[in-house]
């Protein structure tokens, strides 16, 4: 009898024990369920965060693209002239140039003014001979001025001081080099490197503060009224003709030569322009040879081209800059490359343009 009460006993402390351990166990589960809510929401919390990207801060402007950059600016402006004979297509290093000016020499074939600042090809060319107009044009941008060879008239100036430059003349064969793919005079080329020193074979700087051309936002421009100008055709003299075509995708006019698209020799890169500035002056022939003479300061008629729209404006010499007006007021260029077209007043541009609207 005293056994059983001894077996109960034990069974009892042995039962309390269990119960006790399951409260505790029970109570321990419903704290760490009131609990663990918390861990997760601040996990969460936590990976919701996302790092913000900070905006793109630019410290310079190009002063002949108008674009943004965080690279110094004081390069000095390079201008080339560069060859347009039918020879001479493709050209190398037009796709990199900040402004070009397109302009008559003998004949109805036009030459190239290529200004360099924002960057430089590798090489340009081929390199044709210098016209004082095209001195007068470089003269403008302060720029150091490349050719290889020289009007009577040109050679004046060069000889004179006029502006700082080398010439094929003097290096042929050292800076300038004669490539085998072309026949003379179509065949000479000039690298970047050597058109460096050729400024240092002479002492020129090649570091310089350059006066920015006038540009406008992209948005502000969306204001301005004119005539649809998606397709636009410039015929020289009847014999030879440029042309425009606008792509709505980059808001880039690519040019054509004789319904050939321009692009760079090497890289097979296209000519894309942001602004093209199409403007009549008055040409007259001087010489047996059919060299020109070029009224670029008297101002007068000009077209406009940008963002596939043309504007009726008018074209001004300031301080060697052939620049837009409309109204007296001077107009704003669109951030990129410029292609300057000076046509013959006669026959002029109404007889010379074609485009939508015209």
């Amino acid at each position: 009898m005293k056994n059983q009460h001894y077996v109960r006993a034990v069974f009892l402390v042995i039962l309390f024990i269990f119960i006790t351990a399951c409260q505790n166990k029970a109570e321990q589960e419903a704290e760490e369920s009131q609990r663990s809510p918390v861990k997760e929401e601040a996990v969460i919390e936590e990976h919701a965060e996302e790092p913000v990207e900070e905006a793109a801060v630019y410290h310079f402007t190009l002063p002949l693209t108008g674009e943004k950059t965080n690279e110094p600016t004081n390069h000095r402006p390079i201008a080339v002239m560069v060859n347009n004979h039918p020879k001479a297509r493709p050209q190398s290093g037009l796709h990199k140039a900040d402004v070009v000016y397109e302009v008559l020499a003998e004949g109805a074939v036009t030459r190239f003014i290529a200004i360099y600042q924002s960057d430089m090809p590798e090489i340009i060319g081929p390199v044709r001979s210098a016209r004082n107009y095209y001195i007068e044009l470089s003269k403008g941008y302060g720029a150091f001025y490349a050719a290889h060879g020289y009007s009577p008239e040109a050679y004046d100036m060069l000889k004179a001081g006029v502006i700082d430059h080398i010439n094929g003349i003097t290096y042929d064969g050292t800076l300038f080099t004669r490539v085998s793919f072309r026949k003379a005079p179509h065949n000479s080329y000039i690298t970047y490197e050597n058109l460096v020193k050729g400024a240092e074979l002479k002492g020129y700087s090649l570091e310089k503060e350059v006066h920015p051309l006038p540009f406008q936002s992209e948005e502000r421009f969306k204001a301005v009224n004119g005539e649809l100008a998606e397709n636009v055709e410039i015929d020289y003299l009847g014999r030879y003709n440029v042309s425009y075509h606008y792509n709505p995708n980059t808001s880039t006019y690519y040019r054509f030569n004789d319904k050939e698209q321009t692009i760079d020799r090497e890289s097979k890169t296209p000519v894309e322009l942001k602004n093209v500035f199409i403007i009549e002056a008055d040409h007259r022939i001087i010489d047996n040879a059919g060299r020109r003479e070029i009224n670029l300061t008297s101002g007068g008629k000009a077209l406009l081209l940008q963002n596939g729209v043309v504007q009726q404006v008018e074209w001004k010499n300031e301080n060697g800059r052939l620049l837009p007006f409309l109204n007296g007021q001077k107009l704003k260029l669109l951030p990129g490359a410029t292609w300057i077209n000076i046509i013959p007043s006669d026959p002029g541009i109404t007889q010379s343009i074609n485009y939508n609207g015209i």
